[in-house]
């Protein structure tokens, strides 16, 4: 495996050399990172942690799809995910189910 470390962007799009006795950065995931949602059955705005969301990823738009549960209603709400929000929630923290079709 090919391990490619990260280093902070230089503003010229140049490399820097890495500092001396120190390894790999790493990008930590706050814990505090909170998506805005709503249901649409009681029409309520929250804001859920990552934790509260799950996304589900297909092989077609129609089947790629991220849930949560209306904590105003209890309603269970399914909403499509395109690829910018796939991005932000996997970037966020949230768990992610790949579905694969059977051959």
């Amino acid at each position: 495996m090919n391990r490619t470390p990260l280093f902070p962007a230089a503003a010229s799009g140049a490399r820097p050399a890495p500092l001396p006795g120190i390894g790999p950065v790493t990008v930590p995931v706050p814990a505090a990172v909170r998506f805005r949602a709503a249901c649409p059955d009681c029409r309520g705005r929250f804001e859920l942690a990552a934790a509260a969301l799950r996304l589900a990823i297909g092989a077609t738009s129609r089947t790629t799809f991220y849930t949560f549960t209306c904590p105003e209603c209890g309603a269970s709400v399914r909403k499509p995910a395109g690829e910018r929000i796939i991005e932000l929630l996997t970037g966020g923290g949230v768990r992610a189910l790949r579905l694969h079709t059977a051959l």
